[in-house]
């Protein structure tokens, strides 16, 4: 697995569907912005803007990875629809999957800097496997691990490039519009597309990655169970002897 590769899949797809990906960005996030612009300036409702967020992440990183399970055939036969409807069976094993992500690398990379980025790699594609895979949180978390183990730098660092793209791309479109309009609900839009455009580049190298590690893993020999591997020989007995049986000894 290469970085190179993982971002070039990940932009071929972005520029292939960006018909599907954007406005279904653009919508649910402008969803979150009203959310987050209405209980401003309500105290007792300071919860929400943050629950609202990351359910609408949550809910667009799953439709994205079923986009990209769908394209594994080379052609899209399900509509934005279906790819939604289908999300829902595992949304909320999906949400909490986001809770525990986001508490254990934001602690980690306060903490001490490396225990954030490693839960980081480690926990890359945990929205792919519940996705694709309908499991629970911890056994989601535990799979990515599995996967993600042996290929943990270049999956690191397409996460790390991807999101370095986004914040630039999603930033500098938020200064653009701050230094040309004035009004609150200019910026909302403005910060709504922002969002609108960075969104599918974290979603989309999470998708790939997973199956790029699928295929890793598939193409590598399988490790034979201990049932499978022969019978030692007892310590001392040369391959191919014949154990001396009672009463061969002479005298």
């Amino acid at each position: 697995m290469s970085v190179g590769e993982t971002l070039r899949e990940t932009f071929a797809v972005y520029r292939a569907h960006a018909g599907v990906l954007l406005p279904l960005a653009f919508w649910l996030f402008l969803i979150s912005a009203v959310a987050e612009a209405l209980t401003l300036h309500v105290l007792a409702l300071f919860w929400l803007a943050p629950v609202v967020g990351l359910t609408v992440v949550t809910l667009y990183q799953g439709t994205v990875v079923r986009l990209v399970q769908d394209l594994q055939d080379g052609h899209r036969d399900s509509s934005v629809q279906d790819l939604m409807r289908s999300v829902l069976p595992v949304f909320w094993p999906l949400l909490g999957a986001a809770f525990v992500v986001a508490f254990g690398v934001i602690g980690g990379l306060v903490l001490l800097v490396a225990p954030g980025l490693y839960l980081l790699a480690m926990w890359a594609v945990v929205a792919p496997v519940i996705v694709v895979e309908r499991c629970r949180v911890f056994d989601g978390l535990g799979r990515s691990r599995q996967l993600v183990r042996g290929n943990g730098w270049p999956v690191l660092g397409a996460v790390l490039v991807g999101f370095l793209i986004g914040a630039v791309a999603s930033l500098g479109l938020s200064h653009l519009a701050e230094a040309i309009f004035d009004g609150e609900i200019v910026h909302l839009v403005f910060r709504v597309l922002a969002q609108t455009l960075a969104a599918p580049i974290a979603a989309l190298i999470a998708s790939v990655l997973y199956f790029r590690l699928l295929e890793i893993h598939a193409r590598r020999p399988a490790t034979p169970a201990a049932d499978d591997l022969p019978p030692r020989l007892p310590t001392g007995l040369a391959e191919g002897s014949v154990p001396q049986q009672p009463g061969d000894g002479l005298g």
